[in-house]
């Protein structure tokens, strides 16, 4: 058994893989070993050292090898693979190299083409691991201006990449940045650019980079400013920023904040395309009394939902209920009795209120659309989704009726209702039971429409909604729990 004890980076692995393919290892006789920088003397010892000097992008070489031994080739792909994956933390990262090389300079030149190989496979999604961190390390650093002894001007970012990936990504700030002074901090190693030369030292702590200074604020002036309401996806916003990289990322100390304000810009975008923010405002009385705008509602002809539906179907409950359940719009029973969820959405609505300790009695329960949208079928008429403009039409009364009633807590029924507020293409699969703070209520969460669990493909997928449904409301009565203790 050969120990190979190494530094964790490519030019290590390729120097020892240099002199173990002189010596006809096979990969199985060798022990790949991850040790630091310093400190570690000399690698292999004299029989597999290699001297230095820069690798041809196509060969490995053989150091150490007899006179007139041939040099082993490999494909300039392998070389541009193995550049990233060595900069990859998998302990398994050198050996499965080496297997690959030895692979290719033993009898399988083509092995990268077999996409399906377990070790090209592997390879690749270590490869592809490595090239997403170089791009977070492109897209998330932010320069802090700092100032010398001498007063010369140099900007100092911090940064926690998932692997060793400082090298790969450096050199683009030095295409970018020519002639600014820069240094880029990690806790592997950093990175300084004097406008000349790029040198690599040592990892520092979060600590040694500089605090806020006066261009964040423009920063955070400049992303207000391009920042697109319209396009909220709390989700995918955490998913592509780590939380590990919050603390450097100074638009995200104002993105509560947008997105606490986006349906009222939404609102504000929409105006100055069509005129008004909602048809209805015409028809919505200054008085903010629940009687008062039920019997204005009644004659409301903002859309043309109403020219179909038997009736307008406002909201009920009490003016001072501390909840409110917003859903879709009317259906069918709903629109002949006048009276929001009374058909079977009603009766699953019920049954997972009382399993989560709330009645009826002490809510507040409307729809985001008032008329009943449907679509004949022979003698039935089936529900039909109301499309944005006829949302849009209808929001002056669900706004009106927020005012009135000023609830606590909002839980949004569906897809349709989130969207009322929030506008663009909120996803209640991907934001479903997550709280957050708004203009309307200390407390909003959406969760699925009770409809949504009748149409589920089979039983299983629909306990498992209900089960879902009956948690994000019983984390509605928590909230009102919590917030009437903290009251007393």
């Amino acid at each position: 058994m050969i120990r190979a004890p190494i530094p964790p980076t490519f030019e290590a692995f390729r120097d020892a893989a240099r002199a173990l393919l002189a010596r006809e290892a096979p990969p199985e006789d060798v022990l790949w070993e991850d040790v630091a920088e310093q400190g570690q003397g000399v690698l292999f010892g004299a029989a597999l050292a290699a001297p230095a000097g820069p690798a041809t992008p196509d060969a490995l070489g053989a150091p150490g090898s007899p006179e007139g031994a041939p040099r082993p080739r490999v494909p300039a792909a392998f070389m541009r693979l193995a550049t990233a994956v060595a900069c990859h933390r998998d302990a398994a990262r050198f050996p499965l190299l080496y297997r690959a090389l030895f692979r290719l300079t033993h009898g399988e030149p083509y092995l990268l083409e077999l996409a399906a190989d377990p070790d090209v496979a592997r390879l690749r999604a270590l490869e592809q691991a490595v090239r997403r961190d170089v791009h977070k390390l492109h897209a998330f650093v932010r320069f802090r201006r700092v100032e010398d002894e001498g007063g010369r001007e140099r900007y100092v970012a911090w940064h926690r990449p998932d692997h060793r990936i400082l090298r790969l990504g450096a050199p683009f700030f030095e295409r970018r940045f020519p002639s600014m002074a820069w240094s880029i901090l990690t806790p592997d190693e950093s990175a300084h650019w004097d406008g000349a030369e790029l040198r690599y030292g040592p990892g520092l702590p979060p600590d040694a980079a500089p605090r806020e200074d006066e261009l964040e604020e423009l920063f955070r002036t400049y992303y207000r400013a391009i920042y697109n309401p319209a396009r909220v996806n709390l989700r995918a916003m955490r998913a592509d920023m780590p939380a590990k990289h919050w603390s450097t990322l100074p638009e995200l100390s104002v993105m509560s904040e947008l997105v606490r304000d986006a349906a009222s810009r939404v609102d504000a975008m929409q105006a100055s395309r069509s005129g008004a923010a909602s048809a209805a405002e015409a028809y919505v009385p200054a008085a903010r009394a629940l009687p008062v705008l039920r019997e204005a509602a009644a004659s409301c002809q903002a859309c043309a939902l109403c020219e179909r539906a038997t009736q307008t179907v406002f909201g009920e409950g009490s003016a001072d209920a501390a909840l409110m359940l917003v859903g879709e719009q009317p259906g069918d029973e709903e629109d002949l009795c006048g009276r929001p969820f009374v058909g079977p959405a009603g009766r699953v609505l019920d049954e997972a209120l009382s399993g989560a300790g709330l009645s009826r009695g002490g809510i507040y329960v409307t729809n985001a659309v008032k008329h009943f949208k449907w679509e004949p079928r022979g003698e039935r008429r089936l529900h039909a989704k109301p499309v944005g403009p006829e949302i849009q039409a209808c929001r002056a009364w669900l706004q009106a009726e927020v005012e009135a009633v000023r609830p606590r807590v909002i839980v949004c029924l569906g897809a349709t209702a989130a969207r009322s507020f929030l506008g663009g293409r909120f996803s209640v699969t991907q934001s479903r039971g997550q709280v957050f703070k708004t203009p309307w209520a200390e407390a909003w969460l959406a969760t699925y429409h009770p409809a949504a669990l009748l149409r589920m493909p089979d039983e299983a997928a629909r306990a498992a909604a209900k089960a879902h449904f009956q948690a994000d409301l019983a984390k509605a009565a928590s909230l009102l729990a919590s917030e009437e203790s903290g009251s007393r």
